[in-house]
């Protein structure tokens, strides 16, 4: 028997998997895993004012780039969400710090998606 770790959505499961020699498939048992020891994925450090997601969605479109001036209103991004394609603007006149996701990422509401300074 051979025991794996794995996390699936976040969440960590101690895997034990016997291999079967024969026509039977393989048995396999999961059970909850200890929180990890190591720390989680930081979020990109960013300073200004998070522009976040409305809705969750798949991004469709990055209009602007980290460094770029925009004014309160401009379009940062595209988000489908539910069919529908929004539109997801600054929420004030700034520079971009940071971007925090790509064309065909998915996110959830409330996710940070871009920076404002």
């Amino acid at each position: 028997m051979k025991r794996f770790n794995i996390t699936v959505n976040g969440k960590a499961y101690d895997v034990a998997v016997e291999e079967v020699s024969g026509g039977s498939a393989p048995v396999a048992a999961a059970a909850p895993a200890a929180p990890a020891a190591s720390a989680p994925a930081a979020a990109p450090v960013a300073e200004g004012t998070a522009v976040n997601a409305p809705m969750p969605g798949t991004i469709l479109d990055v209009k602007a780039s980290v460094g770029d001036t925009v004014a309160e209103g401009q379009v940062l991004m595209v988000l489908e969400a539910m069919k529908m394609e929004n539109d997801i603007v600054a929420p004030k006149a700034g520079k971009v710090s940071a971007i925090s996701v790509k064309k065909g990422d998915g996110v959830n509401s409330g996710d940070a998606l871009a920076y404002i300074q």
